[in-house]
């Protein structure tokens, strides 16, 4: 397949000698070093130390807060409730009817009402780290407690408490999107319905750096500065002026080096406004950094999630319909900007994926908890609708007789761009070829024939797979139909080049551990035929950066990266320009390339320090209508559907009868995300999602007492995964170039999270399959297997 050209006619992405190489990390030779700059290493003169006082409740009225022993408390310098600092509330809207969407403010700090634990109540500052916890053990906080709502069946029960008045039921977001004609009597009509039912557990996405800000007043610029580790800096900066009523001009967000993030740091959190506010207060900088039990408590949690799923299939395995119906547990609060319908109304809108579903009917429900809230996670429900679809492929396949890889092979979709019943329409994809690839591996390798002889043993050993698309590039199309009033979608970026010929290019993305230093510098050089030592990449400074929507839903580099592309290219229409002038040629002859502009006859040449020369020392050179400076901005936005990464996962596991333990054997990845601007980088965001999904399949999951109290309070109780429990990953690439965005590269930060939990799911009941045991939630914990055997037996 070929990549399209873009819209100057330079050299398609690929050609060129950085497009698709694996370039070293530069970001590495600092980080590794020691010499990155995380939040908790900035330090400025008379900072001070925030930490908050929490709520002990999950829910209940606040009847009082006495701070006055914290005040004397030494080295506390002052301490915060709402009612001091009278700070607007943060609320998440969509543009639905309240029968839809019920919205809900979530106040900086509770006032009244606290709706579960961890819910901060007051800001403690003092001198230093120590003084601060002891300010925090002085603080006494009384409490009218209520009966908590701690699951979907208590929310959705008659009579239950309500977590917010205004939401009626516990019902956050109501949604009915498709109901295809006919519906049912496909159904009464089908030879093959299945039905599965699965559950997720709550998750952390527990980033390595935890939540901090450190926020000072430049007098000078008379500007409140929030250091603060976001994947959104923008829109921390507009709620922060919103919250505090400040001029937008009045805050500046910067973004130090970044720990991680994984979609918990791409909403705002109500502590970098209330820390923000003490900083004002005091006239001193504030930081505030959150500890690991805050982290795995108190912060935004994701996943937990209920689908209830019918399919009905043809005699010939062929999919009829699909009926779906899915509740997700949002927590106490919507998130801003995404709000409470983040999760099921992607759900909804994307659950048939990668099969061609004839008809499809789903509702999908949004429901609040006395629990912390819900942020979006790596994958946003992907991973749990590609688990329940490709659990309803495993059943339909054994109720009639297929093999589960072909019933798969008659479904997916092959005929490109395809529009589905959900109204999505798919840019062209690998799905078939991924997947026969991929079960090729596994049977070249010779695992189907272990199986078989570790059957004959009386050992468990099953294969699992799933295929699954990862929506890319959402524009402002995209996430406008989701009704949000905040609408997220194109990426602004400037290229400047000095007289130095060097360049500063800037992106309204932030990366978070995903090497854009290196790939965005990658497509700029490779652009204009540049050394990738000679540009420098500007991200997370709102001052800097005209404006842009951060980093999340695999975007960067679909969104980011084209908009790099584009504006790398108008600056070298304007060299060309320069140069055309000088020699007396047309501008489109002339060719770009290792700092060079080439004269297209005579093979002389012109570096693009002399051109700079001319366009900033010697203006009265420049060709008639040509401005002094070298900088050029663009604007990219997708205004169709996306573009779509996809992947099939293969995995073979083994189960222990005796301690329930699930061992993977062999782990294959097969991805498909368009043109690799840098292969290496893509199988380190391949494996560490794989990981992730693993993690999610088998060990963490965040409970919750009668009484709203979180189980996990620590890396004890909350099981992580270590590099002992996740296998060696073999990644296979296929490519199929994007048509729309300029690299022709197509996101793929999520889809290894995506595939793992089917993948190892399947693969587990593959391994059960002789036992009659089937399970279908996550995570499955030695217990669960153990205990799912019992009852069989």
């Amino acid at each position: 397949m070929t990549v399209p050209m873009t819209e100057h006619g330079h050299r398609p992405a690929g050609e060129g000698a950085l497009i698709g190489a694996s370039v070293g990390r530069r970001e590495d030779p600092r980080l590794l070093a020691g010499r990155g700059r995380f939040t908790d290493d900035v330090q400025l003169p008379g900072m001070l130390h925030a930490q908050f006082v929490r709520s002990t409740v999950a829910h209940g009225a606040v009847t009082s807060i006495d701070l006055s022993a914290v005040l004397e408390v030494p080295g506390v310098v002052a301490a915060f409730t709402a009612e001091d600092l009278a700070l607007a509330d943060i609320t998440a809207r969509l543009g639905r009817p309240l029968t839809e969407f019920v919205p809900t403010a979530m106040p900086v700090l509770a006032r009244d009402r606290v709706r579960y634990v961890g819910e901060p109540l007051a800001v403690v500052v003092a001198r230093d780290a120590y003084a601060v916890e002891d300010g925090l053990e002085a603080a006494r906080v009384t409490y009218e407690a209520r009966r908590p709502v701690t699951c979907e069946e208590q929310a959705l029960a008659p009579g239950a408490p309500l977590v917010h008045d205004e939401a009626t039921a516990n019902t956050l977001l109501d949604v009915s999107m498709f109901a295809s004609e006919g519906i049912d009597d496909t159904f009464d009509e089908a030879p093959c319905v299945v039905r599965v039912e699965t559950r997720t557990g709550r998750q952390n996405a527990l980033p390595l750096e935890t939540r901090g800000v450190v926020a000072s007043w430049d007098a000078r610029e008379e500007q409140l500065l929030l250091q603060t580790s976001t994947q959104v800096p923008h829109q921390v900066r507009t709620v922060a002026a919103r919250c505090l009523g400040l001029d937008e001009r009045a805050v500046r967000v910067l973004v130090p080096d970044m720990g991680g993030g994984f979609g918990q740091k791409c909403v705002v959190g109500r502590e970098e406004i209330a820390v923000g506010a003490a900083a004002l207060r005091l006239d001193r900088p504030v930081k505030w950094i959150e500890d690991r039990k805050d982290a795995l408590t108190a912060s935004f949690l994701a996943r937990q999630q209920h689908y209830d799923v019918r399919a009905a299939f043809d005699g010939d395995g062929r999919i009829l319909g699909l009926d779906a119906a899915i509740v997700c547990d949002m927590g106490a609060y919507s998130c801003y900007p995404f709000t409470a319908g983040i999760e099921p109304l992607m759900a909804s809108a994307e659950v048939p994926g990668v099969y061609k579903v004839p008809a499809y009917r789903v509702r999908a429900r949004a429901v609040t908890t006395n629990k912390a809230p819900t942020a979006p996670y790596r994958g946003v429900s992907r991973p749990q609708y590609v688990m329940v679809m490709e659990r309803l492929f495993e059943r339909a396949a054994r109720q009639l007789g297929l093999d589960p890889v072909e019933i798969r092979r008659r479904n997916l979709i092959t005929d490109f761009p395809y529009t589905g019943v959900n109204n999505i329409t798919y840019d062209p994809g690998s799905y078939l070829e991924s997947l026969n690839l991929c079960e090729r591996v596994l049977r070249d390798e010779g695992w189907y024939g272990t199986k078989e002889t570790a059957a004959a043993e009386g050992r468990n050993i099953g294969i699992g797979f799933s295929c699954f698309s990862e929506r890319t590039g959402y524009g402002s199309a995209a996430f406008a139909q989701r009704k949000m009033e905040v609408v997220p979608g194109f990426d602004i970026s400037e290229v400047r080049m000095d007289t130095s010929g060097a360049l500063v290019v800037t992106t309204g993305t932030m990366s978070h551990g995903q090497s854009h230093e290196t790939t965005m510098a990658q497509i700029a050089a490779d652009e204009l035929g540049l050394d990738i030592a000679k540009v420098r990449i500007h991200q997370g400074d709102t001052d800097r950066i005209t404006y842009g929507w951060g980093t999340f839903a695999s975007r960067s580099i679909a969104i980011g990266g084209s908009a790099i592309r584009l504006a790398a290219g108008r600056l070298g229409d304007k060299l060309k320009l320069i140069a055309a002038s000088r020699w007396d040629v047309p501008p489109e002859d002339l060719e770009l390339g290792r700092g060079l502009v080439r004269h297209p006859s005579d093979g002389s040449t012109l570096t693009y320090e002399e051109l700079a020369d001319i366009a900033y020392l010697k203006a009265h050179l420049l060709p008639k209508g040509v401005e002094p400076g070298l900088a050029a901005t663009a604007t990219f936005d997708v205004f169709n559907d996306g573009t779509f990464s996809n992947a099939t996962h293969g995995v073979v596991v083994e189960l222990h009868e005796g301690t329930g333990q699930v061992e993977i054997l062999r782990y294959v990845c097969v991805e498909d995300c368009g043109v690799a601007i840098n292969p290496q980088v893509v199988e380190g965001q391949t494996r560490g999602g794989i990981a992730q999904g693993i993690a999610g399949a088998l060990f963490e999951q965040v409970t919750y007492d009668e009484q709203g109290e979180p189980s996990a309070v620590s890396f004890m109780e909350y099981k992580v995964p270590t590099a002992q429990e996740i296998p060696e990953v073999s990644i296979h690439h296929l490519e199929t170039p994007c048509a729309f965005t300029e690299t022709g590269a197509k996101g793929v930060g999520e889809g290894g999270t995506i595939g793992a939990p089917a993948a190892v799911l399947n693969a587990v009941n593959d391994g059960l399959l002789r036992t009659g045991v089937e399970l279908n939630d996550t995570p499955i914990t030695p217990e669960t297997v153990v205990n799912a055997l019992e009852q069989q037996r």
